[in-house]
């Protein structure tokens, strides 16, 4: 089912990003972390895509069973980097052979080893212009990114929301958010996608933290900061492994609940691939049905 349809017909949508594991011999335990989430009944799985042909050539394999042996709806990413409009028009084509209908188009971050995205010869410069292509080839629901924080490379967040327009514009039909820890930047960013016109369902991502070194990983890729209470909770006991993890389910039990609370039209939490932590998050929460 197209998820345009399934944000449309419930009032609140759960949803989990998984990613290819990297190891091998790891992909069965990622199978066995989408079972144990399925219990919870979420709306979708989402698919992380490798920049590069490397775990990219994993995505739509691992999306397409979920999709089609976990009876699981899934949303495949699909990124700009390093891709000609061929090649994306055969993943698009390989994505439809395998009955998969959502895409979150994303134009990627830089290959590794390079500072800044070059548009690749013949491919593409930004996701708008993805949005653009992807919806000419077929009766996709596609999402995109949003940034509550702002993107790295934007100038304001007055800047980032028109952008993030261009691609409603091109065609996408809802909004999942870079992981944030700060609510009020969540509120007033989507404030500010409303006073633009963006009036397309707005997911929250929600990255719960289960260790300290987490913290480096998260805020170096992003604009994302982590509240100072917050922080200074788990630097004084960031040598207890055991109390990061507690502190980290509670505060993001609490950023969810408030978020609910809030009339959120969705939260799709970043798993890395775990299932236990999540559960526990999300069996505290009060749903809206």
């Amino acid at each position: 089912m197209k998820i345009r349809d399934l944000l449309t017909h419930t009032p609140f949508s759960l949803s989990f990003e998984v990613f290819p594991p990297q190891r091998e011999g790891s992909i069965e335990s990622l199978y066995r972390t989408v079972e144990a989430l399925r219990e919870l009944q979420p709306q979708f799985f989402s698919v992380t895509y490798g920049a590069g042909g490397g775990t990219r050539d994993m995505t739509v394999e691992i999306a397409s069973r979920i999709k089609n042996d976990h009876d699981s709806e899934v949303l495949a990413h699909l990124t700009c980097v390093q891709a000609t409009r061929r090649d994306i028009a055969e993943i698009l084509k390989e994505l439809q052979e395998n009955n998969i209908v959502n895409i979150l188009a994303l134009r990627g971050d830089p290959p590794a080893g390079k500072e800044n995205f070059a548009t690749p010869k013949g491919g593409f410069g930004n996701a708008s212009e993805l949005v653009d292509f992807i919806r000419s080839r077929g009766d996709f629901s596609i999402g995109v990114a949003g940034y509550p924080e702002v993107h790295i490379e934007a100038l304001n967040l007055e800047a980032d929301v028109a952008y993030l327009k261009k691609k409603v514009d091109a065609g996408a039909d809802f909004v999942i958010t870079q992981l944030f820890f700060d609510n009020d930047s969540f509120y007033l960013f989507r404030d500010r996608a409303l006073k633009t016109g963006i009036n397309v369902p707005v997911i929250a991502g929600i990255f719960p933290l289960f260790n300290f070194k987490q913290i480096e990983k998260v805020t170096s890729l992003s604009n994302t900061k982590i509240p100072s209470a917050f922080y200074d909770k788990l630097f004084k006991v960031r040598e207890k492994p055991e109390e990061v993890e507690k502190y980290g389910i509670e505060y993001a039990i609490a950023q969810a609940g408030d978020l609910i609370a809030h009339e959120i039209a969705g939260i799709h939490f970043y798993s890395m691939n775990r299932s236990r932590h999540v559960i526990r998050i999300v069996k505290e929460l009060d749903l809206p049905h």
